[in-house]
């Protein structure tokens, strides 16, 4: 197993899976339009890709990484924004890797906090997540405003 930061050369097989983690979310496969946005993510450098890759060298999962900050604390933070491994890959330890090679790029960046959301019902996630060291949030709710 390795894991490391994507860059175009990856950009078709990172796609893909991109593509399969957007379904997973209930979204219609749009693959030439994740390519698109993932490679202005790597071009323009505003997020960061690592990949999981498998003894046979093939792209097997994937997890995104969107800086910011905390105004409330002043400091730099990390949104885990994405994570994603095939489904024949998967209880392989790639995602465990994956998260623990997101944390050590937070400690490199000296940022203060790695945050990420999932989904209500993605049970397997949250036990993962919580496994490794994250805690739930109880003390805020999110909320989201569609723009039309």
């Amino acid at each position: 197993m390795e894991i490391i930061r994507a860059n175009l050369n990856h950009l078709d097989a990172v796609a893909v899976l991109f593509d399969q983690y957007r379904q997973f979310y209930e979204q219609e496969p749009a693959l030439e339009a994740c390519k698109a946005f993932l490679q202005k993510r790597i071009t323009n450098e505003d997020s960061i890709i690592f990949i999981a890759i498998n003894e046979e060298g093939i792209v097997v999962g994937f997890t995104q990484l969107y800086p910011s900050f905390c105004s409330v604390e002043l400091k730099p933070i990390l949104y885990l924004y994405d994570l994603f491994v095939a489904s024949s890959s998967r209880r392989a330890g790639f995602a465990k890797a994956l998260m623990q090679r997101a944390s050590d790029y937070a400690k490199e960046l000296k940022v203060d906090r790695l945050t990420l959301e999932t989904a209500i019902d993605n049970i397997p996630a949250q036990a993962l997540y919580e496994s490794i060291g994250y805690g739930r949030d109880n003390e805020f709710f999110t909320y989201h405003f569609e723009i039309e």
